[in-house]
């Protein structure tokens, strides 16, 4: 997946605090609601794809998804958890 040094250098883009990876658990949680279409952005926007692994704020209530081994840090992007 993400390399460890890669993921020392990444932050979020809105309040620009370290990343860690989310655990797989939460993983497939956020993937369940995604198929059901409960999972939304944080623009409000409803989720279509799964997502392969998510990146965390230390509060744990925002998530950035990984596809395809790419990290989408965008605040629009962002998944409320």
């Amino acid at each position: 997946m993400l390399d460890p040094n890669f993921l020392e250098m990444l932050a979020c883009p809105e309040t620009h605090q370290p990343l860690r990876l989310g655990d797989a658990a939460l993983v497939a949680a956020v993937n369940q609601k995604i198929a059901r279409g409960e999972q939304r952005r944080c623009n409000g926007e409803r989720v279509t794809e799964p997502v392969e692994g998510l990146l965390l704020r230390p509060d744990g209530r925002v998530g950035y998804p990984i596809r395809d081994d790419f990290p989408l840090l965008l605040v629009e992007e962002s998944l409320p958890l």
